[in-house]
């Protein structure tokens, strides 16, 4: 289990070894959020300091990811930093080079290690070739062009599986493409060239499509 007061002095050294001007007046506890399931972080304000709050999901995700959110909200204290502009973005890249974060605007479950309660999420979305599921609580651009994503683990062509899927969300694809090589299914949703056109494009192993819906 991984302890958030330990780990933000750890982190707080690393943002001041590399330059970053964290606030010099940081509340050393972590306050935890037992209810947050989606936001794994926060940063806020307390008179002429700052508090840190992390989800209660973090306290068993890989330590890596517990450190990486706390470093997200300590840049929130730097001048200039409450939103994520550029200055935010500036000591993100000096954390993400030195020390191998990922820092970003926001972080997805599946980039932290963390397994999502699947009954409760509206869409799931699986992966055609290794079967890696993804789940979302929300709408999502994830969803909105599932048909040009990927799986990260694999590259394989995603599709929705279900969950509790509202009425305008479609769970079969209107085409489906596959490669007379490796026989990948690669779903459409909407009528492209590709559909239209299939054998002038080419599978990620370079292999012809046809069209098989």
């Amino acid at each position: 289990m991984n302890d958030f007061d330990k780990l933000l002095s750890v982190v707080s050294k690393q943002a001041r070894a590399a330059g970053v001007p964290i606030s010099g007046n940081i509340d050393p506890k972590v306050k935890v959020n037992s209810r947050a399931k989606r936001r794994f972080g926060m940063c806020k304000k307390s008179g002429s300091g700052f508090i840190i709050e992390l989800s209660q999901v973090l306290l068993d995700a890989p330590e890596m990811s517990a450190r990486q959110t706390i470093a997200h909200e300590l840049i929130h204290t730097c001048p200039g930093c409450l939103n994520h502009g550029n200055d935010f973005n500036r000591y993100a890249g000096i954390m993400n080079e030195k020390y191998g974060y990922s820092i970003s605007r926001t972080s997805s479950p599946e980039e932290l290690g963390i397994k999502e309660d699947q009954s409760a999420a509206k869409y799931i979305i699986k992966c055609r070739r290794c079967g890696n599921t993804i789940t979302r609580m929300r709408k999502s651009a994830l969803l909105s062009q599932l048909d040009r994503c990927r799986c990260k683990l694999c590259g394989g062509s995603l599709y929705l599986a279900g969950g509790n899927v509202p009425s305008d969300i479609t769970l079969e694809a209107k085409y489906i493409l596959k490669c007379r090589k490796c026989g990948i299914e690669i779903p459409r949703m909407k009528k492209s060239r590709a559909v239209m056109y299939p054998s002038h494009y080419r599978c990620s192993c370079g292999g012809e499509l046809r069209r098989i819906k």
